[in-house]
């Protein structure tokens, strides 16, 4: 931790240095969904950083993917993609207005909105303040293409 001393007066007053780490994971699923465990790669960058305490954010930068917690079960991750099959179906890709300007995926957009865009994580001594069975995931609706993922960690 940086600290720097100012004299104001006769009081000295200690400001604390934040550091800070921003970074861009890219990535390509090879098909039109799936989802990927990117905790590995947030703790990576969080020991890159330096930083012990504070706050992490992972943001999916597309507006047809997500980032969100949950436990890396194999049975769980299918369930979320038939759960949103159900929820905003891709075909018939005519029954979305979005879908009249040529594109097809505005199932793609809804899954997103349902699933989420970030999250923030707390770092507590050096690590990623999870709870029991939590990982960080990126979850693509509309893929075969490479999208990026902002990684920003600010603390101390």
């Amino acid at each position: 931790m940086m600290m720097v001393s100012m004299e104001k007066g006769r009081k000295l007053i200690e400001y604390r240095l934040m550091k800070s780490l921003t970074r861009h994971l890219v990535l390509e699923i090879p098909s039109r969904r799936g989802y990927l465990n990117i905790t590995p790669h947030v703790e990576e960058l969080l020991r890159e950083s330096g930083v012990q305490e504070g706050l992490c954010l992972v943001n999916a930068m597309h507006i047809t993917a997500s980032v969100f917690i949950n436990d890396d079960e194999e049975g769980l991750l299918g369930d979320f993609e038939r759960w949103l099959e159900k929820l905003a179906p891709h075909e018939p890709v005519g029954q979305y207005w979005h879908n009249l300007t040529g594109e097809d995926n505005a199932d793609a957009h809804l899954k997103r909105q349902i699933i989420g865009r970030e999250v923030v994580v707390a770092i507590t001594k050096g690590k990623l303040d999870f709870g029991p069975w939590e990982q960080i995931f990126y979850g693509e609706f509309d893929g075969l293409r490479k999208k990026r993922v902002l990684i920003k960690i600010l603390g101390e």
